[in-house]
């Protein structure tokens, strides 16, 4: 039996530690608090049994609880207060009691970014290593917390080898939810930059990709002084093909012909699709006869092309209008493209279905 000699001293939030008792299985020191807040967490007195139950302190000795005790305070926080702020100092680890605890990232309008409940603590970090605190923490509801200051906390640490493994085994699993949300958000990074590059419909790439990439071309067509041609590409009277059979059969032949430029194509020649029924390829280190030759190669495979519907209608074929143009010394990007778009017309007034190359 361990004899506690020590008279009992106020706490700062009103509650006193009993000090007069003996420590045994029956009796043992305890923190009583006053009566939370009707719908607040329950007022359980603190006591070395109750903090056995907390993962944090599982395995801590009986003398080392003995001593949290009379060094820990119990704070009780009303929904809404702040206990912790971004960027602010902090000495203190929380042991959550009772109640709630919202981790918010960008302040208390965000959302929560996680929530601690009872047995788990927050603050330790700031413990360890000094710095300020990462994030804010606000009570979503009433909580009551033990609040473990920093001489505390390293006594504790110090003297228990179960508290240290305990603190080493929580930060590990944060570390590994904090890695798995990284993840988790370069997955979905690059699935969204691979939507704001690529078309739904057709699956090949979209404007805003063409815009990039073709300033990149001409840029490195300067440096190293090659050759650079693009090809505008126009489906024959496809406003006419879809009022005619439908959007669904003119989404389809969009997806068609995508797919036959993407076929057609050397693997260094990139297809994008420019907008409504037209789309550019882009010829690098190319000189515009080479392009003109891979035009001609895939107007005929359109021409070619049997359409069938996914329920097995067939449809009647399309034919495309295309427009070749070479990088001038010049020219830049918007000109580059009027000039293939220029040709492209040209095609389509001679009676469409042909490859135009633009003059020099």
């Amino acid at each position: 039996m361990t004899s506690i000699g020590r008279p009992c001293q106020p706490r700062d939030d009103g509650a006193r530690v009993d000090h007069t008792g003996s420590v045994s299985d029956h009796e043992e020191p305890t923190v009583t608090h006053p009566r939370p807040p009707e719908g607040g967490p329950t007022a359980e007195p603190l006591s070395v049994a109750l903090l056995a139950e907390f993962v944090m302190l599982e395995g801590v000795s009986l003398t080392a609880r003995n001593d949290l005790i009379e060094s820990a305070r119990v704070r009780e926080l009303a929904k809404g207060e702040t206990l912790l702020r971004a960027g602010e100092p902090n000495e203190q680890m929380f042991l959550v009691l009772g109640g709630h605890l919202g981790v918010f990232l960008e302040g208390h309008e965000g959302e929560a970014v996680a929530m601690l409940g009872v047995g788990e603590t927050v603050g330790e970090l700031s413990l360890l290593d000094g710095s300020p605190v990462s994030a804010t923490v606000i009570a979503t509801e009433t909580t009551r917390l033990l609040a473990i200051d920093e001489a505390t906390f390293w006594r504790l640490t110090d003297a228990s080898h179960a508290f240290a493994v305990n603190l080493l085994m929580r930060l590990a699993a944060r570390l590994r939810a904090n890695n798995a949300a990284v993840s988790k958000s370069v997955v979905e990074r690059r699935r969204y930059e691979r939507a704001a590059m690529f078309d739904g419909l057709t699956g090949i790439h979209n404007r805003r990709w063409l815009d990039e990439t073709l300033h990149r071309l001409v840029k490195r067509q300067r440096l190293s002084g090659g050759h650079l041609s693009v090809a505008l590409i126009d489906i024959d009277h496809f406003k006419q093909f879809n009022d005619r059979f439908g959007h669904a059969a003119g989404d389809h032949v969009l997806s068609t012909v995508a797919s036959l430029l993407a076929r057609n194509l050397r693997p260094t020649d990139l297809v994008a699709r420019f907008g409504g029924e037209e789309f550019v390829i882009l010829f690098p280190d190319t000189l515009i006869d080479d392009a003109v030759t891979a035009a001609e190669r895939v107007r005929l495979a359109a021409a070619a092309e049997r359409l069938k519907m996914p329920d097995g209608t067939d449809l009647p074929p399309v034919t495309i209008s295309v427009g070749v143009a070479e990088l001038g010394p010049s020219h830049d990007v918007t000109e580059l493209l009027k000039i293939a778009d220029l040709a492209m017309y040209s095609a389509k007034q001679s009676g469409r279905n042909r490859v135009v190359r633009a003059s020099p």
